[in-house]
């Protein structure tokens, strides 16, 4: 009774899939499912083909076929689909599918659901990629409108932009006193350095200069007439 039904099935397949049907003998065979992808604008990258391994057992389809799933001979990597990475997420996903129809030829469905399966599969990724370009473009964009908006001012931003701008303001202040002291010294000195007969002068340096001169001739010839007084 087996072999009849999967002999039936070999023959619908057939002529559903002529071109994509590899037989490798009486019990197992290969089929090619070519995925329908939407690509990202700019991606010429071609739509990816999986393999389907059937064997089928004595009993099928009171008994399940055994699977694999294959990339097909130097097929580029799609960046979205990884089948060393995928298969088993894929092939345990066809459990349900394979429970509902034992007893009935199955291939057929087990194709279809494969290939809804693998295309949701890089939709879900595509998706998560397109979410994170979204996500910094939103966060380049909020960055960008910084520049123009400014930050939102709070009491308390005010409060410490306040006691920053005070102590900086009497730091400064205070330097600059500092500056204009050391500044003043320094012209008073180099003024004193300077000084005419003039200024000496007008300044009354002069006068107790000749003052002080005088009186120390006073001294000397005061010295010089008592040694007079005693020779």
């Amino acid at each position: 009774m087996g072999r009849e039904e999967q002999k039936e099935e070999r023959e619908v397949l057939d002529s559903i899939f002529p071109d994509e049907i590899t037989d490798v003998n009486e019990q197992e065979y290969r089929l090619a499912i070519l995925l329908d992808v939407t690509n990202e604008d700019g991606d010429d990258t071609p739509a990816p083909t999986i393999i389907l391994q059937i064997v089928y057992p004595e009993a099928y389809p009171d008994e399940p076929p055994r699977l694999d799933i294959q990339n097909p001979p130097n097929a580029p990597k799609h960046q979205y689909l990884d089948i060393q990475e995928d298969k088993t997420r894929l092939l345990d996903a066809l459990q349900p599918t394979i429970e509902e129809n034992l007893g009935m030829a199955m291939v057929f469905t087990l194709v279809a659901t494969l290939k809804d399966l693998a295309e949701q599969l890089i939709a879900e990724r595509q998706q998560s990629v397109q979410a994170l370009k979204e996500i910094e473009s939103q966060k380049a964009e909020e960055e960008e409108n910084k520049k123009f908006h400014g930050t939102a001012v709070t009491r308390e931003s005010f409060l410490a932009w306040r006691e920053k701008f005070m102590k900086e303001t009497a730091e400064e202040e205070r330097r600059l006193e500092v500056e204009r002291e050391a500044e003043e010294k320094r012209k008073k000195a180099k003024e004193e350095k300077k000084l005419t007969g003039r200024e000496l002068w007008e300044r009354g340096l002069v006068g107790k200069v000749d003052d002080d001169d005088e009186e120390g001739d006073g001294m000397e010839n005061l010295g010089v007439d008592r040694l007079k007084v005693e020779a």
